[in-house]
């Protein structure tokens, strides 16, 4: 696949660079390039970024740096069996943890809510970080629902991280992720306050929480387009 020319491979983490030290020069540049380019696609175009990815695997499948963009890059395409792969891959390579939630909720999107809520009370939770705590949450009540069981999902949001004041990059999703299923649940006065609440707190723009606030409050949006046409059809009827 081509790579565009501002694209050097110095644009990767220091820490992946380092990795890539154990090929030979040029095939670490390679590689370092590929992975630039899931990095840069893999919100906005996720196929191209998979496809990148494949490349990557294709020429290093032994660093683990690269079975885990691998892993990312099927994620974001719902390729759950193939990321689960990965993420285990770039696991035993590595020792670490910090996969472990997105490991369980590649098993909830292969179907599996019952093995998500298996790892979310496995040993492993507890060496996680606070992000990563959050996340494994989310994943856990996200498997609750699937499951049907709406109460103990909004029983395992609560937690001294959502009662927080202080807002962290996780907040608004977990907020979010609360007043979802209080609304899912039939209770929208409370689904409103935490709606608000994550607006409160999602200052990029990660979920659509002002949407659904003003939805619940009856606002009703229309386009531009819809706006024109709206006129264009007054209009016609003025002339007549």
């Amino acid at each position: 696949m081509p790579i565009p020319e501002d694209v050097t491979g110095e644009e990767i983490d220091k820490d992946v660079r380092q990795e890539l030290q154990s090929l030979p020069k040029t095939l670490a540049e390679d590689v370092a390039k590929n992975l630039v380019m899931v990095a840069r696609l893999i919100d906005e175009d996720p196929e191209r970024a998979y496809g990148y990815s494949r490349v990557a695997l294709r020429l290093a499948s032994r660093v683990a740096a690269v079975r885990e963009a691998a892993g990312f890059a099927a994620y974001a395409n719902q390729k759950y069996a193939e990321a689960l792969a990965e993420f285990r891959a770039a696991r035993r390579m590595t020792g670490t943890v910090e996969l472990w939630p997105l490991m369980a909720d590649c098993e909830r999107g292969l179907g599996r809510p019952e093995k998500a809520l298996d790892m979310a009370g496995a040993p492993e939770v507890q060496k996680l970080d606070k992000a990563g705590q959050v996340e494994m949450r989310l994943v856990a009540a996200g498997a609750r629902r699937d499951m049907g069981q709406l109460d103990a999902a909004i029983v395992t949001l609560q937690s001294s991280e959502l009662a927080s004041s202080s807002v962290q990059p996780w907040t608004a999703r977990l907020r979010y992720a609360y007043a979802d299923a209080l609304h899912a649940a039939g209770r929208s006065g409370e689904a409103r306050e935490w709606f608000a609440k994550a607006v409160e707190a999602d200052r990029d723009g990660s979920t659509d929480a002002s949407d659904r606030l003003a939805e619940l409050d009856g606002v009703e949006f229309m386009d531009a387009l819809d706006e024109d046409e709206a006129d264009d059809t007054a209009n016609e009827d003025d002339k007549d």
